[in-house]
């Protein structure tokens, strides 16, 4: 190896099993990534490799140090997406990330943006009346809503909180599923609860709920009504048709804060039918008021492996939009 040199960190001896992973699995991913070797001793981390990979990697486990140092238990994710963050020279955009606690789910743990674009999300929620959160599954775009929904409720910014979905079929008929239509629409609905009783747990849900200040429900409920100082979630918008998309957005009202999630590349809509998310994309782009985050493949917080399929997908569907594009016909010239 050319330009070989030798340095060393000291990891404190609490935080080396958060910094390492389990079995070193958070060292091995560092030493591919930057080839470079790493061998510790005694509180003392070796780094071998050439310069500027030795400097990144020292870089590197500085910034997950001081994430450690803060109370974070430290993912694959958070590794992956540092050493992504470093190899553009913005891993001090991490430390930023993590000072920018969004709430403490019931069992104490923060919740904070991970991604830029998650950070770029929670700041437009906070800064706009309105904000479309748009991305593939596993960004987080649903939960950070709830959580943000959930410290308005907590801080009496908002009187009470929405919860919607449309309750679109996906390949099952409504009418074939058993019990009543209650039953048949909460699977629709599971997630949202999921995230609430995470967040608040079960208990202050129900108290919430049985009081009216916490509501879940299928789009159609909207209708009709005028919604004011609420802090309003409209989830999977990219099964909405245009028409419901007009009649929520046309529910807001005084003190309400609304945020609108969806991933284009998952409608269960029937074939043909306009998605009412293009749509409002596209109408209501050039209004200040109203946020859109485009979230990617690099905000995906999932397990890794989530991140590569979403990825994978991506690249398949880009080659199958080229290969489909019409091709123009020559032109005929008749004498």
């Amino acid at each position: 190896m050319a330009n070989t040199i030798e340095s060393s960190v000291m990891i404190p001896a609490e935080h080396e099993r958060n910094i390492f992973g389990d079995f070193d699995q958070h060292l091995k991913s560092i030493e591919n990534t930057l080839n470079v070797e790493m061998i510790e001793r005694g509180g003392e981390l070796k780094i071998i490799g050439e310069a500027s990979a030795v400097g990144k990697a020292k870089r590197l486990l500085a910034q997950l140090l001081l994430l450690s140092e803060r109370g974070n238990n430290i993912t694959e994710q958070n590794v992956t997406y540092a050493m992504a963050l470093l190899l553009e020279d913005r891993e001090s955009a991490m430390s930023s990330l993590d000072e920018d606690l969004i709430i403490h789910t019931v069992a104490g743990r923060p919740v904070k943006p991970k991604t830029i674009g998650q950070k770029n999300y929670v700041d437009s929620i906070r800064d706009r009346m309105i904000t479309f959160g748009i991305g593939p599954a596993g960004t987080g775009k649903t939960y950070i809503a709830m959580a943000m929904a959930v410290r308005a409720f907590r801080r009496n910014e908002v009187s009470r909180i929405i919860l919607t979905r449309p309750a679109i079929e996906a390949g099952e008929k409504l009418g074939f599923l058993p019990g009543d239509l209650q039953s048949k629409i909460d699977p629709y609905l599971r997630p949202l609860y999921d995230a609430l009783y995470e967040i608040m747990g079960a208990e202050a849900f129900l108290k919430n709920s049985e009081k009216g200040l916490i509501e879940v429900a299928p789009l159609a409920y909207m209708r009709g009504r005028t919604l004011d100082n609420a802090f309003i979630i409209l989830d999977e918008a990219q099964n909405t048709t245009p028409a419901q998309m007009k009649m929520f957005l046309t529910r807001i009202g005084f003190g309400t804060k609304v945020v609108i999630t969806g991933d284009r590349t998952q409608k269960d809509l029937p074939s043909g039918t306009e998605s009412g998310l293009d749509v409002s994309c596209k109408v209501l782009k050039k209004i200040d008021e109203i946020g859109f985050c485009e979230l990617t493949s690099k905000d995906v917080v999932r397990h890794p492996l989530v991140q590569k399929i979403v990825q994978a997908y991506e690249v398949y569907e880009e080659k199958k939009g080229r290969e489909k594009k019409p091709v123009r016909p020559r032109a005929k010239f008749y004498r």
